[in-house]
């Protein structure tokens, strides 16, 4: 259905949470998958659901904020598979923080967050570059947050972050569609995925489901057609859009 088989696809942050929701749902579309993570656990944890199928899966730890830690991915990727297809901008830190006012967050937790949730998906996208451009194909899909539309407080350091996705994916889709590369990003509302609930209330998902034409909470597998859309040849003639889904809580 999603002519995805054996395309090279590469999801940073894929041992956990909606990450490894994307790399079952890639498996299941015949596509060859790499967790790129550095909770080492957690991914060998993933990778024993595919003891069948491992030739089509690989486990890489990667550091997305070091460019060198990416550089490597890239080309171990390459050495195997002799291509990548997509990259899913996926790795961020969300579940370990804590809300508090802006004046609480200290420097080195503000830019922890950047290098993660930002810089992380810029070192990934330069590694990808070459190797996409080479063969004038290629799809980038950065994920962002609805919390940038409404302007979630006590959060500042994690929405500015997100906000900064949606102005990173509309620059780099000018510059690097005349390679053959589609750059896109999805803006997924508040998800129960065990640790999201570490950051969020009961409260908070109450809301949530209220503010929504859907009134349910959200899974990550409701992300999953969106990503594999932005994924396949279906999605070709798209690039520097931001999706959302969130049932519809939000309509920018």
């Amino acid at each position: 259905m999603w002519e995805l088989k054996e395309r090279v696809v590469i999801v940073t942050g894929g041992a956990r949470g909606i990450g490894q929701t994307y790399v079952r749902a890639f498996m299941e579309a015949e596509a060859r998958v790499v967790i790129a993570d550095i909770d080492m656990a957690a991914a060998q944890e993933l990778l024993s659901e595919f003891s069948e199928e491992r030739h089509n899966i690989l486990y890489l730890p990667v550091d997305v904020t070091d460019f060198e830690s990416c550089q490597r991915m890239v080309e171990k990727v390459w050495e195997k598979w002799q291509r990548v297809d997509v990259l899913v901008n996926n790795a961020a830190l969300y579940a370990t923080l804590s809300r508090k006012p802006f004046y609480e967050i200290t420097d080195a937790e503000w830019d922890r967050v950047m290098a993660v949730n930002l810089k992380g998906m810029f070192f990934c996208a330069k590694a990808v570059f070459p190797r996409m451009a080479e063969r004038n194909y290629g799809k980038i899909i950065n994920v962002s947050s609805t919390t940038i539309f409404r302007g979630s407080p006590f959060f500042l350091h994690y929405v500015t972050s997100k906000a900064g996705v949606v102005g990173f994916t509309r620059a780099l889709a000018r510059e690097v569609g005349d390679y053959g590369i589609r750059v896109n990003a999805i803006a997924p509302g508040l998800t129960v995925t065990g640790e999201n609930e570490k950051v969020s209330q009961a409260d908070r998902f109450a809301k949530a489901i209220a503010d929504r034409c859907l009134k349910r909470h959200q899974f990550p597998e409701d992300l999953v057609g969106t990503v594999l859309f932005l994924s396949s040849p279906h999605s070709d003639f798209i690039t520097g859009q931001v999706i959302t889904v969130d049932g519809g809580a939000n309509m920018p």
